[in-house]
């Protein structure tokens, strides 16, 4: 069982600053240089497909949950009868 919700925006907004992390990393460690403006796009598109991307499974959960609503309430409808 899981212990909470999956939220895939997390993951992908998680994946991008990583990526942005890893930038400034290899940044600092000296294997090449990365300017300073080069993340601030990295991280706008992150956040903006993180953003989708929570839109869209908000609305994925509550079509699966407005389903079966729907189904156990005429289910339920048809036993009173």
């Amino acid at each position: 069982m899981l212990r909470h919700e999956f939220q895939p925006g997390r993951l992908v907004v998680g994946a991008f600053f990583t990526l942005a992390g890893v930038l400034y990393a290899g940044d600092a460690g000296g294997l090449w240089e990365t300017p300073w403006f080069a993340v601030v796009p990295l991280v706008v598109a992150g956040l903006c497909l993180a953003g989708a991307t929570g839109v869209v499974a908000r609305s994925l959960r509550r079509r699966r949950r407005a389903g079966r609503g729907a189904r156990a309430g005429a289910a339920g409808t048809d036993s009173v009868i």
